[in-house]
C-alpha cells in the first residue's frame, strides 16, 4: 500500500503539528514496514528533526512535480496535489492537520483527516476574523469530504460532531504519543547537567507551552505568591503579547526572582527539565489533547491540570485537577506536592503508569485500523 500525507508541517513546523506529523509517519513506517509512505510538501527545508524519517527506506518526500505549481505552494496543496497523488498511484491520502485537497472527494482517492482541536471556534478572540473563516471552511470541507476522520481525543470528537454535524460513527479517536526521548526517566546526572545549563539552582514548577492567553500561565504566576518560598516557576515557551500580562503580575507581586522565562530550549533537554521539576502545570483553558501533560507524566513528574477540555483524558484519574480560574486551589495543590512526599510519589507513579496507554504502538495501530476501515469498506 502506498500512503500519501500532507507533509508541510512535518517539514517546516517544530512544534505541535510538526511533531505529530513526524512521529506518526515514523511509527507507522517502522511498525508497518511493508508499506510505502510519501510526505507531500510545497518545498523542502533543512530540519534536523527530519533525520529519523529520511533514514527510513520506506519513507520519501515529494514536492510539486510540475513547474507551474512550484511557486504556488498553498494553491498546490488545495488544488494541484490531487492530480500528483493519482500519478503517483497513492492508495490513500491522510491530511495530518485538519485539511484536505479541495478536490480529493471527486478524485476517487480514499482519504483520512486528523482534527486536533477547534480552538478558533472556542476562542475566536485569539484569531483574526479572516483566519477564522478560512479555518472553519477548511475544517468543514475536510470532515465532510474525508472517508473517515481521526480525532485526537474524545473532547475533540465531541466538538467536531457538535460543530459540523457529522456522524459520530465516522470519527475514530486515536490518541497521539510523544517523542521517543520522553519514553524513559532521565538519570540524576542528566537532570543535574540540564539544570546547570539553564541556571536552575532551586526547586521549581515547570510550565511548557507557548505563552499565550489561552494557555493561562497567569494563574501559575499569581499562584506563586501563595506557594512555598524557595520554589521557582519556570515558564518554557515562545512569548506572545500575553507575556506583558505576566510581567505586570510578576512586578505587582514581587516575584521577579522566582519566575524564570526560557524562550528557547533544545528539544533534547525537555525530558530532563520536566524530570527535574517538583511538578508541571498545564492549566490551559482549552486543548485538543495536551502533549505537555503526557510528556511530564512520562518523565515521572506529576502534572497539575485544568478542567474544561481534554486535559483529564491526558492526565488520567490521578492527576490533580483545578479550575483554570481558581488560583488558590492551584497554589494549594502545588504546595501539597511540594510538602507531601508520599502524595507526590503516589501521584507521579499513577500518572506514569496511566500514560503507558499513549504509546507509539497504540497510535500506529489505531491509525492503521482507520486506514483499513476506509480501504475495506
Amino acid at each position: 500500500m502506498k500512503i500519501g500525507f500532507d507533509g508541510k508541517r512535518a517539514v517546516s513546523n517544530n512544534t505541535g503539528l510538526g511533531n505529530y506529523s513526524r512521529l506518526l509517519v515514523e511509527v507507522l513506517a517502522r511498525k508497518y514496514a511493508d508499506h510505502q509512505y510519501t510526505l507531500y510538501t510545497p518545498r523542502m527545508s533543512d530540519n534536523d528533526r527530519l533525520a529519523p524519517l529520511e533514514a527510513l527506506p520506506n519513507v520519501d518526500f515529494a514536492t510539486p512535480d510540475r513547474a507551474l505549481w512550484r511557486p504556488l505552494g498553498a494553491l498546490w496543496r488545495s488544488k494541484g496535489m490531487t492530480a500528483q497523488l493519482r500519478r503517483d498511484h497513492v492508495d490513500l491520502y491522510h491530511g495530518l492537520s485538519g485539511e484536505l485537497p479541495l478536490d480529493i472527494a471527486r478524485s476517487g482517492i480514499p482519504s483520512v483527516v486528523t482534527i486536533h482541536d477547534v480552538i478558533f471556534r472556542r476562542f475566536p478572540e485569539c484569531y483574526k476574523p479572516v483566519d477564522r473563516k478560512i479555518y472553519n471552511y477548511k475544517f468543514r470541507r475536510a470532515v465532510e469530504d474525508a472517508s473517515r476522520v481521526i480525532a485526537i481525543s474524545e473532547c475533540t470528537k465531541r466538538d467536531i460532531v457538535a460543530d459540523y454535524g457529522i456522524d459520530p460513527a465516522k470519527v475514530d479517536v486515536v490518541y497521539q504519543g510523544c517523542a521517543e526521548q520522553f519514553h524513559r526517566i532521565p538519570s540524576p546526572d542528566e537532570i543535574a547537567s540540564v539544570k546547570a545549563r539553564y541556571h536552575l539552582t532551586r526547586p521549581y514548577v515547570i510550565a511548557v507551552g507557548t505563552v499565550e492567553r489561552r494557555k493561562n500561565q497567569l494563574q501559575a504566576v499569581e499562584g506563586m505568591a501563595m506557594v512555598e518560598p524557595g520554589v521557582d516557576l519556570v515558564i518554557v515557551g515562545r512569548r506572545t503579547d500575553y507575556g506583558r500580562d505576566l510581567d505586570s503580575a510578576i512586578a505587582r507581586l514581587g516575584l521577579a526572582d522566582r519566575v524564570k522565562f526560557i524562550d528557547r530550549v533544545a528539544f533534547a533537554d525537555l525530558p530532563a527539565l520536566y524530570a527535574g521539576a517538583v511538578c508541571s502545570t498545564y492549566t490551559s483553558r482549552y486543548e485538543g489533547f495536551g502533549i505537555p501533560v503526557i510528556e511530564s507524566l512520562s518523565t515521572g513528574t506529576p502534572a497539575v491540570i485544568a478542567t474544561g477540555s481534554c486535559l483529564e483524558e491526558a492526565g488520567g484519574p490521578s492527576a490533580p485537577i483545578v479550575s483554570p480560574d481558581d488560583t488558590g486551589a492551584w497554589a494549594g495543590t502545588v504546595n501539597r506536592l511540594i510538602l507531601d512526599d508520599g502524595f507526590r510519589k503516589a501521584t507521579a507513579e499513577a500518572g506514569h503508569a496511566y500514560v503507558e496507554r499513549f504509546s507509539d504502538d497504540a497510535m500506529a495501530s489505531g491509525v492503521m485500523d482507520t486506514y483499513l476501515k476506509v480501504l475495506n469498506r
